[in-house]
């Protein structure tokens, strides 16, 4: 997604932008549906769906300064921030005894929320591990401190935290090939740009965030008390540049088949030197562990390589930087302004600071998300809600039954096996049946620093925990607040949390035709992904297995290339083009999607009429549903950020791969010479 770290959680968090309708006109709650006075009737939708949908919308939407951009998800971020912040303040006012959940989240938001005690501690919570990395005198200590930083802060089959600031990650998830426990994966890392190509990139734009990044590090290291700050934050971006050459990039990241490297804990000294990997897993706690998954090992054999080359005193100064990266929110103010400074401001054009209790609602979210998210469901989700989603979903899921029985090009053997995962797929809704336990996890109201370093030891020893043991099916990686949606493979398992299931996705009073297509269409995209270019990759048990016929594979792999191909003519800038390979599987998840909610409205309207609203069946509010939720209002920073680095293309593109759905032509008369026409020979149809 973006950089990790809490500057990066606190903004996930906190684009609390809403939906904003034009003056004058109803909202979407209002309507319970179409919003007609956000649409832009000059524009024909055969040539552009997005703006005919969203286009009155685009015009009269300012993009708030402390915002990178502005999308109606915003809408729903922005209702869920507002009352986890009343769960909080009732936390606080509750005075509830110390080691309950109630205490952990109200000492945690206070201690956030004490600037003058930051303040007044400046740089002595830094200092006991600055002082560690200065003491490192040679390369087998320097790989124990590595080591010492390992976190679990990725996933890699949902891009989280994908670029860790550690040299490399830890994922805890069902093993590839025994799908029944849990294994240890280990991912790249050790840049801070989002992307490796912000480092290799050759255009004057990157050159100049380059050149602007390096001073943003001087100052960092300046802050902390560092000597010669231009020099050394020379030679880490020196250092940075050459990890993001052994980087694989998202695109070759997303073929699972080539991240299943089994390798023995043995195996690391021969297959990846430079690195003394018997001291890193020393420091990382995991000498005992006997194999890993090595998910890019050309990557690691790139950067172990590196630890070996480079001289000692760089490394000392990466991993300095690199703690001080984890942390600016919660040091002086000048750490967190310069941090903004570059990663708000000039990485992303946003040019105000979000607020700092917005930045510590995130941080609470990010670290007791589960304790929140208990109170957050009991009192945000009533069991109505969660009825008619579960109807909605079993209805999209009887849509891809029939999908798949229909198709002409699919052997009975692979599809018998395509059945198998819909009729073994976990979904949750709203909220985890298994509560997160917080109980190891020590939180005090007047230590930040201290609560956020605790904080990520106890995700990590929670994690390494689990290695080996039973895999729980129903786990969830989303809490209840989260405005978001999830496929998990390892798992055969979705999970759509309660904040995404409000207006305007999800409206109890809002017509079929409008939720099929808002939340309906989140629902199939998620259940499409069992069948994606990734997720056809794991069978019915979560094993990565080959389920499918030579025959089957090739036409899969021919449809999905053309759909690939479709998103590679889309240029948001001259100099940018989308990448068609890097954002296939959610690409493939959206036509998938669209189209099996379709047939499950459809189907619930059970022969019906459905009933117009202003002036539109049911088929055009379904379509129009669909574009309005993805009504999305980006800076250029924002969205070059986004093409470079999200699996997902703009909300402009995946709005108007409309295009591939035969029902949306004769739904607005879409015909051959406009725009976004496609002959039916070209529209992509896959499941």
């Amino acid at each position: 997604m973006m950089k990790t770290g809490l500057w990066v959680a606190a903004v996930a968090c906190a684009l609390v932008v809403g939906w904003q309708p034009v003056r004058g006109q109803q909202t979407a709650a209002e309507s319970h549906g179409v919003v007609v006075g956000n649409m832009d009737p000059a524009v024909k939708p055969g040539d552009d769906f997005f703006r005919y949908c969203n286009g009155a919308w685009l015009r009269k939407t300012e993009i708030p300064a402390d915002r990178p951009s502005v999308s109606v998800f915003a809408t729903l971020v922005d209702k869920s921030s507002q009352r986890v912040r009343g769960l909080i303040d009732e936390a606080v006012a509750a005075n509830a005894p110390a080691g309950t959940n109630t205490r952990k989240i109200a000492d945690l938001y206070k201690s956030f929320m004490d600037e003058a005690g930051i303040e007044a501690k400046g740089l002595a919570p830094l200092e006991p591990h600055l002082k560690e990395i200065a003491a490192i005198k040679d390369k087998k200590a320097l790989a124990f401190a590595l080591g010492e930083t390992l976190r679990a802060d990725v996933d890699a089959l949902n891009n989280t935290n994908f670029h860790t600031e550690n040299l490399f990650g830890l994922w805890v998830a069902p093993d590839f090939n025994d799908s029944e426990h849990y294994a240890a994966y280990l991912m790249q890392g050790g840049l801070q740009l989002p992307d490796r190509e912000y480092y290799l990139g050759q255009s004057e734009r990157m050159k100049n965030l380059r050149t602007a990044y390096q001073a943003h590090v001087a100052v960092m290291l300046k802050l902390a008390g560092f000597s010669d700050a231009e020099a050394r934050a020379a030679k880490i971006v020196e250092l940075e540049h050459a990890i993001a050459e052994k980087h694989l990039s998202l695109a070759d990241n997303e073929n699972v088949h080539n991240a299943n490297n089994p390798w023995k804990r043995t195996e690391f000294a021969a297959k990846a030197p430079g690195l003394d990997w018997a001291e890193y897993f020393r420091g990382a706690g995991l000498e005992k562990q006997e194999s890993f998954l090595v998910w890019q090992p050309t990557a690691f054999a790139g950067e172990s390589a590196l630890v070996g080359s480079v001289p000692l005193e760089t490394w000392k100064d990466w991993l300095a930087y690199s703690l001080i990266e984890r942390y600016p929110n919660v040091l002086p103010k000048a750490f967190a302004d310069e941090e903004f400074a570059f990663f708000g401001k000039t990485l992303q054009g946003t040019t105000a600071q979000r607020p700092r209790w917005q930045r510590a609602v995130g941080t609470v979210n990010q670290q007791l998300g589960d304790a929140v998210g208990e109170m957050y469901a009991k009192q945000y989700f009533p069991p109505e809600s969660k009825a008619r989603v579960e109807k909605m979903v079993a209805n999209i899921e009887a849509a891809f039954r029939k999908r798949i029985d229909a198709l002409t090009w699919m052997d009975p053997a692979t599809k018998a096996e395509a059945q198998a995962k819909l009729n073994t797929l976990y979904v949750g809704i709203g909220y985890t049946e298994h509560w997160k336990n917080y109980a190891a996890y020590e939180i005090n109201a007047d230590d930040i620093f201290g609560n956020l370093w605790r904080g990520s030891l106890y995700v990590y020893h929670r994690e390494v925990g689990r290695l080996g043991k039973a895999v729980d099916r129903e786990e969830w990686t989303m809490t209840p607040q989260t405005v978001n949606a999830v496929n998990l493979p390892l798992q055969n398992a979705l999970s759509f949390p309660a904040a995404i299931l409000e207006p305007p996705f999800f409206d109890a009073k809002a017509p079929d035709a409008f939720n099929y297509g808002a939340i309906g269409a989140v629902i199939g995209h998620e259940v499409s992904h069992t069948f994606d270019t990734e997720g056809a990759a794991f069978d019915s048990k979560g094993r990565v297995r080959n389920w499918w016929t030579p025959a089957d594979l090739a036409h899969f792999e021919a449809s999905t290339q053309k759909l690939a191909e479709q998103y590679d003519t889309y240029k948001p800038f001259p100099d940018l083009a989308v990448n068609g390979k890097q954002t296939l599987a959610e690409n493939l998840a959206d036509v998938a999607g669209i189209a099996a909610s379709y047939d499950a409205y459809h189907a619930a309207l059970a022969g019906k009429t459905p009933s117009e609203q202003a002036g539109f069946n049911g088929d055009q509010q379904f379509f129009l549903a669909y574009g309005q939720t993805r009504a999305n209002k980006p800076r250029e920073g924002s969205l070059r950020q986004q093409v470079m680095t999200d699996p997902h293309a703009p909300s402009e593109y995946r709005t108007d791969t409309v295009r591939n759905i035969d029902a949306w032509y004769p739904a607005f008369q879409v015909k051959e010479g406009e725009k976004l026409y496609l002959s039916p020979a070209e529209r992509v149809r896959i499941w």
